[in-house]
């Protein structure tokens, strides 16, 4: 795999080729875009991606919060 797709003229891309998408959020955990963000980014409009940009650092894309572990499991076996 070349890295061509990166060099084009146009807004860099925010991904970190780090791509899973988180089950609950359902953005990626690398960049924190949607699915639909990242198959749609080479076809959108610099505005489109400008105003995606701009909303990354706002986002979460993996909940901080941990699940509880096993004291969270024995719970809900209750």
């Amino acid at each position: 795999m070349t890295d061509d797709v990166w060099k084009r003229q146009e807004i860099e891309s925010p991904c970190v080729k780090l791509c899973v998408i988180h089950p609950e959020t359902r953005l990626c955990t690398g960049c924190a875009r949607s699915i639909d963000e990242i198959t749609r980014w080479s076809k959108m409009s610099d505005v489109e991606r400008s105003e995606i940009m701009a909303a990354l650092p706002t986002r979460s894309a993996a909940p901080k919060a941990r699940r509880g572990g096993r004291a969270a499991r024995l719970l809900r076996k209750r």
